[in-house]
């Protein structure tokens, strides 16, 4: 395996790793305070771009991790509105 597949693969692992808890802490405690669905959008942009590299340049299985954390942010950008609509409709 290419060395660069390695090190892209790290990278995503340890981005990734944080989405769950950000998922768990969101899901618990059902408060968006502080969460910025604008950023959320951003990151998610970033991993929709890396898919579409895998598509067009480089495919390989490292795809898969960006897809993965890709429905992670997804996940949390929608939980984080429903619990910034539920925040403020009181």
């Amino acid at each position: 395996m290419d060395i660069a597949k390695i090190f892209e693969a790290l990278m995503l692992i340890c981005f990734g790793a944080a989405w769950p808890l950000s998922i768990f802490k969101l899901y618990t405690t059902k408060q968006a305070g502080g969460k910025s669905r604008p950023f959320l959008v951003v990151i998610m942009t970033g991993y929709a771009c890396g898919i579409l590299y895998k598509i067009y340049g480089r495919f390989d299985a490292v795809i898969y991790l960006y897809a993965l954390n890709l429905v992670m942010v997804a996940v949390d950008l929608a939980l984080s509105w429903k619990y910034q609509q539920a925040e403020v409709r009181g």
